[in-house]
C-alpha cells in the first residue's frame, strides 16, 4: 500500500493532535512542538491514512517511526507489512506498540532496546516540593539562587520569545554551538518554536529575569492529560541554581492538572543521563529500534 507523504505543516496541527490524544502511550518524540521543531533537521514527513498518521524521517537515512492513532486496531498491525518498504527500520517505538506489534507478528519483528531514546518521568510534585535526601543537593541550589539574586518569574509568551530566541543566541555563543552538531541542530529547533510561538496550541514556557534581562527560558507541552513534557530549558552562565530555580519554579507554575513530568532522552549523552537521573525519575517510556522479515 502505498502512502503519499507531505512534509509536517502547521496546518494539519489540529488533526495530528485529535489522533495523537487516542494513542495509548505518547513518547515525548511524538509531540506535535517536537515534530515541527525538528522537521526541517530530519526532514520529518506524514501521511494521514484515516485513523492513523504515519511517520517517517528522511535524514539522515529513511527510517519510519511507530504511528500515531488507535494502537488496539486489528488494521494497524495489518499494515505495518504493507506500508514498510523492505529493509527499512522502524525508531522511537514504544514499548506498549512493541508489545503488541509482537503479538500480532510474532517472529516477523525483532526488537533492539534503543537506551538513549527512553524517556524519562518525573513526578511533577518531586520536582515542585524537592523534599528528602534525595533532592538535599538540587533544594540548596534553589536556595542559594534565590538568596542571591533579585529575580522576577514569568510565564513566558509570544512578547517574552523574542527575548528567549536572543538570550538562547548569546548561549549558544558562549557554548560556540556552531562547533557541535547536536547544539547547532538544537539551536535551529529552539528558534523554530520561539519564532512561531504563537502557533502552537499546547505551548507553555516560563523565565527568570534579572535587572529586567533574562538569564532563563524553559519550554514545555501538555504532553497528554496529566504529563506536562519539558523540550527547552536554558540558563545564563555566571548565575548559580539557574537551572535548579528554573526546573523547581516552572513545574510549580505548572502543577494545577499535571502529575508527572517527562524530560525526554539522553541520546546516549554520559553528563546528560547523569543529570536527568539525578533528578530521580519514577520511570521511563522506553522505546525500540524495529527490524522486520516481511514476506
Amino acid at each position: 500500500m502505498a502512502l503519499a507523504f507531505e512534509p509536517v505543516s502547521l496546518e494539519r496541527q489540529g488533526e495530528y493532535l485529535q489522533l495523537l490524544r487516542a494513542t495509548p502511550v505518547i513518547a515525548s518524540d511524538y509531540s506535535y512542538v517536537n515534530l515541527w521543531g525538528w522537521a526541517a533537521h530530519f526532514g520529518l514527513e506524514w501521511s494521514f491514512d484515516r485513523d492513523l498518521v504515519w511517520i517517517r524521517q528522511t535524514r539522515p537515512t529513511l527510517q519510519y517511526w511507530a504511528p500515531v492513532g488507535d494502537w488496539k486496531s486489528d488494521r494497524l498491525y495489518r499494515m505495518v507489512a504493507e506500508v514498510l518498504p523492505a529493509g527499512i527500520s522502524m525508531v522511537r517505538a514504544p514499548e506498549f506498540f512493541v508489545n503488541r506489534l509482537k503479538q500480532e507478528m510474532a517472529d516477523a519483528v525483532q526488537a533492539d532496546e534503543s537506551r538513549g531514546h527512553w524517556d524519562y518521568l518525573y513526578s511533577l510534585q518531586d520536582l515542585v516540593a524537592l523534599k528528602g535526601n534525595r533532592f538535599h543537593k538540587k533544594k540548596n541550589l534553589l536556595n542559594q539562587f534565590k538568596k542571591n539574586y533579585g529575580y522576577q518569574y514569568r510565564d513566558l509568551d509570544e512578547k517574552l520569545a523574542g527575548m528567549a530566541l536572543d538570550m538562547q543566541e548569546n548561549w549558544c555563543t558562549w557554548r560556540d554551538c556552531e562547533a557541535e552538531e547536536a547544539l547547532d541542530a538544537e539551536n535551529a529547533a529552539i528558534a523554530r518554536v520561539l519564532q512561531n510561538w504563537g502557533s502552537f496550541e499546547n505551548l507553555a514556557g516560563g523565565a527568570l529575569m534579572v535587572d529586567g534581562g533574562m538569564v532563563a527560558y524553559t519550554i514545555g507541552e501538555k504532553l497528554a492529560a496529566a504529563t506536562l513534557l519539558i523540550h527547552f530549558e536554558k540558563g545564563s552562565p555566571g548565575y548559580k541554581g539557574i537551572y535548579q530555580a528554573i526546573n523547581q519554579m516552572f513545574a510549580e507554575r505548572m502543577q494545577t492538572g499535571f502529575q508527572r513530568v517527562n524530560r525526554e532522552q539522553d541520546l546516549d549523552n554520559e553528563g546528560l543521563r547523569k543529570a536527568k537521573m539525578s533528578y530521580n525519575p519514577v520511570d521511563f517510556v522506553k522505546k525500540y529500534t524495529l527490524h522486520f522479515q516481511l514476506p
